[in-house]
């Protein structure tokens, strides 16, 4: 076997292990089975994706669904977006700080800043939850949505410094220097070079900073107190004695078509402005 063969092999084994519980979650969503199941064929149904707005006496007739609590995950998917909201632009403002910190500004100390606003990445989520939640409670603000925000901030800025850092190392320093020497204050030649120059990379960082907030459950279940959010009440429903509902597989499925969606756009307009 060549070692061209071999490579073959391996790829394809990787992306079997990678995408193939994707399918199996995406076929399970549509059987009429719960728990979810491909191996127990029940019929084909829609029935889990029709559960955010089908009426509540067909809610009530169906002997898994009437167990689910549809305002509350509605509810939590709504706080979660909520959060989003103050952890994006927190994050945003955070790292672009970080960003020009550790490109502009030229000292010894910068190894050290480095690990230092790298470190609440490297750090469990565990950690950074109770930490929030100990750190506000002695400031007498109760675990909520405030200290979510505040734990996520904290773990998430790191992704768009590293974002915005890419982008400013290959800026060339010299526009700055010049219009500098030709009288420009260091902030209109941040808002008229810098800011322009970072704008592709800010709207990139916004994007995994959403999705990292999204998404995050360690930071946020240690920090939530008796809030909830859209991945901790998924969570919550997954440890179900009985087996997740398919509920989820389907919320997952919607996730999965609205990446590939998002994806498939992304491309087709990066090739449009290319053959312009």
């Amino acid at each position: 076997m060549t070692s061209q063969r071999i490579l073959t092999t391996y790829t394809w084994a990787f992306l079997a292990f990678m995408f193939a519980p994707l399918l199996l979650m995406v076929v399970s969503s549509f059987n009429d089975a719960s728990p979810p199941t491909v191996t127990d064929w029940k019929g084909l149904t829609g029935k889990w994706y029709a559960f955010f707005w089908m009426p509540q006496d067909a809610l009530r007739a169906d002997e898994v669904l009437r167990s689910l609590d549809r305002d509350r995950f509605i509810g939590c998917f709504g706080n979660s977006l909520v959060v989003a909201a103050f952890v994006v632009p927190l994050s945003l403002l955070l790292g672009l700080a970080g960003a020009v910190l550790l490109t502009r500004w030229r000292s010894r100390a910068n190894g050290m800043l480095w690990w230092v606003l790298l470190s609440p990445m490297l750090a469990p989520g565990i950690v950074l939850g109770l930490s929030a939640l100990v750190f506000w409670s002695r400031l007498g603000v109760n675990a909520g949505l405030f200290t979510i925000i505040m734990a996520q901030t904290t773990f998430v800025a790191g992704y768009p410094m590293l974002v915005l850092m890419a982008r400013l190392q290959r800026q060339p320093v010299e526009l700055e220097e010049a219009a500098l020497d030709l009288g420009a204050t260091p902030f209109r030649v941040f808002r008229r070079l810098t800011l322009p120059y970072l704008a592709p990379a800010l709207i990139s960082a916004g994007v995994i900073a959403f999705m990292a907030s999204m998404e995050n459950y360690n930071t946020t279940m240690f920090a939530k107190g008796g809030a909830c959010t859209f991945a901790t009440e998924i969570g919550a429903m997954a440890r179900n004695p009985n087996g997740h509902p398919p509920v989820i597989n389907a919320v997952g499925t919607i996730i999965i078509a609205l990446t590939v969606i998002a994806a498939t756009l992304h491309t087709w307009l990066s090739r449009r402005e290319a053959i312009k």
